[in-house]
């Protein structure tokens, strides 16, 4: 996860209905991650051939007032995903932005560390994200700028003047912090002009999360 501090004005437009952005210490975050899917069923059922796969992932972060309490949730500007995997991707997450490209990723944990890596292909030309850790994982503690990022259990996507829903069910994930990261990639392709200033700059923070298992329960 690389996170980047963001002009709250460049996502307005980008928000759903009944939602609104949401600020950590008066702060609003886009953040580049790298997921990989493993024993994918949909919806309890696998897809031959489409079980594991990458999925990169340009989001930033709401809230919606519930009943109850907050729902903290992400909104997806674009979604990357490999070709062969979009048919079981828009089952899950239907509406979303997905971008099919040519994918593949590493992802290495041992004595040396842990490191993780994703690249896309646009034409010719490979680009994508990598971390590197060196220390031991870590906890996550509640109200943290980590936990900011994390611990999300929403995500809400705008579409044809609705808003679709989806609760996104995992335990707490521990993280290791990053030692190193790199990013090379066109910003204005992979989002839009708008964006390429903020993706340019330093991220606020890096990180590798840990990972689970995870519920997509669909809502509209």
């Amino acid at each position: 996860m690389l996170n980047f501090a963001v002009d709250p004005g460049l996502l307005s437009s980008y928000v759903p209905f009944e939602v609104e952005l949401d600020f950590h210490k008066g702060e609003t975050y886009l953040s580049l991650v790298g997921f990989l899917f493993y024993h994918t069923l949909v919806p309890g059922l696998p897809i031959p051939r489409h079980r594991n796969f990458e999925k990169v992932d340009l989001r930033f972060y709401v809230r919606k007032k519930s009943a109850e309490r907050w729902r903290r949730g992400i909104v997806s500007l674009r979604e990357l995903v490999p070709r062969s995997a979009i048919e079981v991707t828009a089952k899950i997450f239907p509406g979303e932005p997905y971008q099919a490209l040519s994918m593949r990723s590493q992802v290495t944990d041992d004595e040396a560390g842990v490191s993780s890596a994703y690249e896309w292909r646009w034409g010719k030309k490979w680009e994508g994200l990598c971390i590197r850790s060196l220390g031991r994982s870590q906890s996550v503690p509640a109200g943290s700028h980590e936990d900011f990022i994390t611990g999300r259990d929403w995500s809400y996507t705008k579409r044809e003047g609705l808003t679709t829903e989806y609760q996104i069910k995992h335990p707490r994930w521990r993280i290791w912090p990053a030692d190193h990261f790199d990013f090379n990639a066109d910003a204005a392709m992979l989002c839009g002009d708008q964006f390429v200033e903020p993706l340019n700059a330093k991220p606020v923070s890096a990180f590798i999360a840990d990972g689970s298992f995870v519920e997509v329960l669909a809502r509209t």
